[in-house]
């Protein structure tokens, strides 16, 4: 890998990844919408002299083809607002496969495990079977099947699956990401789901390590790939060790159905939330045995580590 455009660099996972590449010393492009948010992004890395930012729309592949000069590996981590799922998330895709297509890249997809449905393996491997019975399920499901369609003949794609996860990068997008924020602001905070069921999580620097580690396999291509966490944890526990870090005593309130259904009154995300709890209460945990046969040892940063180190980093960024 040469050179990399991450679209979506100002999200959770692109922020992440874009930093992760940075790191390694890859010549990257931070694409995104939002010039103000490119740039903070490029000052908190330093303003490394191989970053370079971009402004543009990813539902506009003739833009991503303007940014993209020189590069091998688009990383797409763009996403949509969950209550526009259904009808954005394939043309953003489309957007992105064919501007991929048209300059020969191959193509990273960061996603998640909603087309799987519900839980039909103790550890899900890229095997489980994909039977969804939400709305967004099948939309993601048809969204697949989409980026792994004949009709981007150039361009090579996997796809990388996350469960929910953390880190100083995850915002409103993740279940965990405003519950953390405001416990590191000492606000009181909403927990989404059951917290006494351990759920699987994933630090979101472990992710993006594992991520560009497949990026640069070339043998990785046209599948599938489990990104895993470090194990299962519950929201008591996490809400315990978050409270420890930031010295903060407030209320953490899960949120049910009825509760996310109210909320949904005046916040459209929140009501579009409550067909998928029954991943809070059933969780699907990723099997990693894949990965480890072909790249290696699953990175694997602690709980406590991980979390003590969002809260530090977010109340940083309060100061």
């Amino acid at each position: 890998m040469k050179k990399a455009i991450v679209v979506g660099a100002t999200g959770g996972t692109g922020a992440t990844v874009t930093e992760e590449l940075v790191k390694r010393g890859i010549r990257t492009v931070a694409f995104g919408r939002s010039r103000q948010k490119l740039e903070r992004l490029s000052a908190g890395l330093g303003y490394p002299e191989h970053l370079t930012i971009a402004v543009g729309d990813a539902f506009r592949s003739d833009h991503i083809v303007s940014a993209s000069e020189g590069a091998d590996t688009l990383f797409h981590c763009a996403n949509v607002p969950y209550h526009e799922m259904v009808s954005k998330l394939i043309p953003l895709g489309e957007s992105v496969m064919e501007a991929a297509d048209r300059l020969n890249l191959k193509v990273v997809v960061i996603d998640g495990i909603y087309p799987y449905g519900r839980r039909q393996m103790e550890r899900a491997t890229e095997e489980h079977p994909k039977q969804p019975h939400t709305r967004k399920g099948k939309t993601r499901l048809a969204y697949e099947k989409m980026l792994f369609a004949d009709r981007w003949s150039r361009a090579k794609v996997m796809i990388a699956r996350l469960p929910d996860y953390y880190g100083p990068t995850a915002n409103d997008a993740s279940y965990l990401g405003s519950t953390l924020a405001a416990i590191a602001a000492g606000k009181m905070a909403f927990f989404i789901g059951n917290m006494r069921v351990p759920r699987e999580f994933v630090y979101l620097p472990d992710a993006a390590f594992m991520i560009v580690e497949l990026a640069a396999r070339d043998d990785a291509y046209g599948e599938n790939w489990h990104i895993p966490g470090a194990g299962l944890i519950s929201g008591k526990e996490i809400v315990r060790i978050a409270r420890q870090a930031s010295g903060s005593a407030k209320p953490v309130i899960p949120l049910g159905r009825i509760g996310l259904s109210l909320l949904g009154m005046g916040v459209p995300v929140m009501k579009e939330v409550v067909e998928m709890l029954y991943l809070t209460e059933e969780p699907l945990v990723l099997s990693g045995d894949k990965y480890e046969r072909l790249i290696g040892p699953i990175r694997s940063t602690s709980f406590g580590e991980g979390i003590t180190d969002t809260i530090r980093a977010l109340q940083t960024r309060i100061e």
